[in-house]
């Protein structure tokens, strides 16, 4: 989503103000910085990434500094008193208005600052994507309504808002139209989604799908990121009704147990969670998953840890996001008492990324002599003489080629062999 931001900005202040992207920070007539709050550490990075860019400062006073995304939402004017290097301090929902920002700073001798939340106006002012590349991210809604007892996002990005189904319909058109033939739906709930126009039941996220791949030249779909709360079974329904979206749902269970998922305020059990993955792998046989994990929440004992243990077990995921549980601002987990060392959380974390690296790994050797459907991304970033493509359950598949016109096209790959970071193969014919 942040990817997405980003690449937002740039296409507005190249309009705007003709700004281009550079790669050498000292040519850099502003720089922005869009961040994350999701944890702590992301946080404190943005505080050392702005003291190195101070120093910029002082040798250019003309350059302009900016502080966007959710920890500008969470903190702001207090980025301005830390780091009074920074002139424009904006939120998530407030990127469309970054050149009038950037004007702005011209006239104030103080930041200047715009952290509110304009439902979906910034949708309605961004300019048409180029469409650069086979893929492209198209956002649906904003936002979150759960209030997870340990998530600061519903803080910094505001309530769940939708956008029309018809102007999502018409990004995707127009994207399709510039020659991408990947659209990944985004949204901090996706499954939330809802037509603002109309606001019916009938019409969330898998209607939304189901027109997508009516759409001439999008051949491949997918959505991120899901809450098993509101998985429902017209979502499952999708996965056999639409070839044309990916083997691959990113589902966050975030703990095995029971007792933590209630103090998380999860909404699900780990019984619900089981439930939705049995009627996925019946809808779609062979799907690859992925998820999100905390360890080391308040209150969380050994069984508990056993449990998500348990579970990694019986899902067997393709590909995981783990962490020790990090207290934010503004939410209830915050203030619960913290009785796990943290010596017992890194060791209980190094033994979950272990299991999670051979969940994945073994998944990977399962698809060893298979060959798959490939969609071609571009030049691997480790070799020149090689490609990279994704498979149709989103694995990245390294192979050898110097055929540049097959980048954003789909091919055939046999694949040869699965290690820990990667899937190798050969392109059939």
């Amino acid at each position: 989503m942040n990817e997405y931001d980003s690449d937002r900005m740039q296409d507005l202040l190249n309009l705007s103000h003709g700004f281009e992207t550079t790669e050498n920070e000292d040519e850099a007539d502003l720089l922005l910085l869009n961040t994350c709050s999701i944890r702590e550490k992301a946080q404190e990075k943005v505080f050392h990434q702005l003291g190195r860019w101070k120093k910029l400062k002082e040798k250019n006073p003309n350059l302009k500094i900016g502080v966007g995304g959710c920890v500008a939402s969470q903190e702001g004017e207090a980025i301005a008193k830390r780091a009074p290097q920074v002139d424009l301090i904006f939120g998530p929902q407030t990127i469309h208005r970054v050149p009038t920002l950037y004007e702005n700073t011209e006239k104030l001798n103080n930041a200047a600052i715009d952290i509110s939340f304009p439902k979906t106006e910034k949708f309605e002012h961004l300019p048409s994507s180029p469409g650069q590349g086979p893929s492209a991210f198209v956002s649906i809604m904003e936002g979150c309504n759960k209030y997870c007892s340990f998530c600061v996002v519903p803080h910094t990005r505001g309530n769940e808002i939708s956008r029309p189904l018809e102007d999502i319909i018409n990004e995707a058109k127009d994207l399709a139209s510039k020659g991408v033939v990947e659209i990944s739906l985004l949204g901090q709930n996706v499954n939330s989604y809802r037509d603002s126009k109309l606001k019916t039941k009938g019409l969330g996220l898998s209607n939304l799908i189901r027109e997508i791949s009516l759409i001439q030249g999008v051949e491949r779909i997918s959505f991120t990121t899901s809450h098993p709360f509101e998985f429902g079974q017209d979502l499952i329904n999708i996965y056999e009704e639409v070839p044309e979206l990916i083997s691959y749902v990113h589902l966050p269970v975030q703990s095995g147990s029971n007792e933590i998922l209630k103090l998380m305020r999860r909404r699900h059990t780990r019984e619900d969670y089981f439930k939705i993955i049995d009627k996925l792998r019946s809808a779609r046989p062979g799907i690859s998953l992925s998820s999100d994990f905390i360890v080391g929440f308040p209150g969380e004992t050994d069984k508990d840890f056993q449990d998500t243990m348990d579970l990694v077990d019986k899902v067997g995921y393709d590909e995981s996001f783990s962490f020790i549980y990090s207290p934010r601002p503004n939410t209830t987990a915050k203030d619960l008492e913290d009785s796990v060392h943290m010596e017992v959380k890194k060791e209980r974390l190094k033994l979950l990324q272990q299991k999670l690296e051979n969940s994945a790994l073994s998944i990977s050797r399962k698809m060893v002599g298979e060959t798959r459907k490939c969609l071609v991304t571009g030049v691997s970033k480790k070799d020149p003489g090689e490609f990279q493509a994704r498979a149709d359950n989103n694995k990245v598949v390294i192979f050898p080629c110097n055929d540049e016109s097959l980048i954003g096209n789909f091919v055939d790959i046999e694949i040869l062999q699965a290690q820990n970071k990667s899937i190798r193969g050969l392109l059939v014919g």
